[in-house]
């Protein structure tokens, strides 16, 4: 009767040990394995990827499997997708990713308190003077310091700050994960354009109603469940028709297919000011009571930044708590009182 207490007591201790022999035995080259296979669509594709063999793949993920003891990735007929300890597992394995890409800039930066490399996640259509004059300023004192600032969708960015692949983020937040923190760089204001092979181009007096069944195109987060949501009301109060277009994460790319004559499109009234002013492009209504939408500063703080990333986001911070929001609102119509 004794045998099965002793193995009960021997089960919980592995178990318990468990956390610890995955620290001691876990190999690195392994989750690099697994992130690779977590972004492709096969075992096959992640092989291409790496440029190794399949087999060594398969094999590969096996052992993370049997030292994990969790089944990672569902290979059944047809299907390939992270089961749920998979997901987890990736998340982790990102923020180890990044930790590990960052010792590099670290080290470099360990004797001097000017060097260091940033990296800052923008959405595609950022555009602020304050911000430009904070990266001048910054550089003017930091002239050693180095980065690289990526463009991508709103929750990408996001992604790589949680990641800590980014140093910050520079974007529109929908919903606020508490891992993070965010502080509102600036606010802007959005209105519906036409290009000039569009029939309501160049034509004044209109109104809503003339924009009425019109088709459009937009960004792929003008919807009612994203951050663009005053946009995404702004466009159904106009009464535009159901026939999208096309849609774009970049600012440019729908701006194109505005200037194509494709649709009709919401922009940031600041950031296209000189197409306007230029007649390449042209403002339709509503003039008035335009939808703002505040683009944040985001960062990690549980990242261990640089002294590069901690002195440019230490001046970023001070700049916000210093300059009035109504200074930092961009594209305002004529009347408004400002930020609301």
């Amino acid at each position: 009767m004794s045998m099965p207490e002793t193995n009960s007591h021997d089960k919980i201790a592995n178990e318990r040990a468990a956390p610890n022999r995955i620290a001691r035995d876990l190999d690195w080259n392994l989750l690099r394995t697994f992130i690779v296979l977590a972004r492709s669509a096969s075992i096959t594709d992640a092989a291409e990827r790496l440029g190794l063999r399949q087999p060594s793949v398969s094999s590969a993920l096996k052992r993370l499997e049997d030292r994990l003891g969790r089944r990672l990735i569902d290979r059944s007929p047809g299907r390939y997708e992270l089961t749920e300890p998979g997901k987890l597992l990736y998340q982790e394995a990102l923020e180890i990713e990044g930790s590990i890409q960052r010792l590099g800039s670290l080290m470099a930066d360990s004797g001097s308190n000017v060097q260091g490399h940033i990296s800052i996640a923008l959405a595609s259509h950022v555009c602020s003077p304050h911000l430009d004059q904070a990266l001048a300023a910054f550089h003017a004192g930091n002239p050693l310091a180095t980065f690289d600032l990526d463009v991508s969708t709103s929750q990408e960015a996001l992604n790589r700050v949680r990641a800590r692949r980014a140093s910050l983020a520079i974007c529109l937040v929908h919903r606020r994960d508490p891992k993070l923190q965010y502080a509102r760089l600036y606010r802007e204001y959005f209105g519906l354009f036409c290009g000039p092979p569009h029939e309501l181009f160049g034509r004044k007096a209109l109104t809503p109603a003339d924009l009425a069944g019109r088709a459009s195109v937009s960004f792929v987060t003008d919807r009612l469940e994203d951050a663009l949501r005053p946009v995404t009301l702004m466009r159904a109060a106009a009464d535009l028709g159901d026939h999208v277009v096309g849609t774009s994460a970049h600012l440019e790319e729908v701006k194109r297919m505005v200037l194509a004559g494709m649709g009709i499109a919401p922009l940031p009234v600041h950031v296209v000011a000189r197409d306007v002013t230029d007649g390449v492009l042209w403002q339709l209504p509503p003039y008035e009571d335009l939808p703002a939408i505040d683009v944040h500063l985001v960062w990690n703080p549980a990242a261990r930044r640089n002294a590069a990333e901690q002195a440019l986001l230490d001046l970023l911070r001070r700049r916000i708590e210093e300059v009035p929001i109504e200074e930092r609102t961009y594209g305002a119509p004529h009347g408004d009182q400002g930020p609301r």
